[in-house]
């Protein structure tokens, strides 16, 4: 198990920090050469040092550089078995408010780079490949505040399922995981890093806590292994059953 990537190549978008770094790291543990594509050089390269494997900084919403950053590592390797599109933004405010180029750049550098990436990919991919979108439960019910993040994460769950559809003759395998509430830097930021609100949203989920990211990079890991060799277009939700429920409050006292 330990060595089960042993030979193979991944390229992990938005690798630099939460679940990308999380998930370059476990590839990495487990015999990868990764390739982390990331804009934040620092964080990158320390994710990358970690991993023993490379950065390629590149602005995942420029089409042509993230083409060149796949066709790189591919020839540099002699091979691309695994990718991992994890890079995103998430534009908030209520939709009368939201400036029509927050909305932009949240599809550009959310969804838009997963269909660049497979495209560019598939030479290599073929005949085992693997691909793994991150989406969001966010892509499955809406959020208030989060009307373009919504249509990214949603695009991209539907993208997967077109995607495998597409590309299965070739052996190549597409799935998407959604996670939930994940302790992650962008979380943080998010909340305005206050420890109060993060638990809060903890106490939301049925499990109690928020996730890990080492958590979502498991599942990320069954996905891309031949442990899921018959699993393609497919959705797998890691969100401690925040999603499992209706929304309805308890009609049953104590339950």
């Amino acid at each position: 198990m330990a060595a089960r990537f042993a030979g193979r190549v991944a390229l992990v978008t938005g690798g630099a920090s939460g679940i990308g770094a999380a998930t370059a790291r476990a590839l990495a543990q487990e015999g990868a050469r990764v390739v982390v594509v990331d804009l934040d050089r620092e964080r990158g390269a320390a994710v990358a040092t970690a991993c023993g494997g490379e950065l390629a900084v590149t602005d995942v919403a420029d089409a042509a550089a993230l083409t060149a950053t796949v066709a790189r590592a591919a020839a540099a390797h002699g091979r691309l078995d695994i990718l991992v599109s994890n890079a995103f933004a998430a534009a908030a405010g209520p939709i009368a408010q939201l400036e029509p180029a927050a909305w932009e750049r949240t599809l550009a550098v959310t969804l838009t780079p997963a269909f660049t990436a497979l495209r560019a990919a598939l030479p290599h991919l073929r005949g085992g490949g693997a691909v793994v979108h991150v989406a969001s439960v966010s892509g499955l019910a809406g959020d208030r505040g989060l009307a373009a993040y919504n249509a990214a994460k949603a695009g991209l769950v539907n993208f997967t399922r077109a995607a495998a559809l597409e590309v299965a003759a070739a052996g190549v395998r597409v799935n998407a995981v959604c996670p939930g509430l994940v302790d992650t830097p962008a979380l943080a930021r998010a909340l305005g890093r206050a420890p109060e609100r993060a638990a809060t949203l903890g106490a939301a989920v049925p499990l109690g806590r928020l996730g890990r990211p080492e958590e979502i990079a498991h599942a990320i890991l069954f996905l891309a292994s031949d442990e899921a060799s018959y699993v393609t277009g497919t959705t797998l939700v890691v969100d401690g059953g925040l999603t499992a429920g209706t929304g309805i409050p308890p009609l049953v006292p104590g339950a």
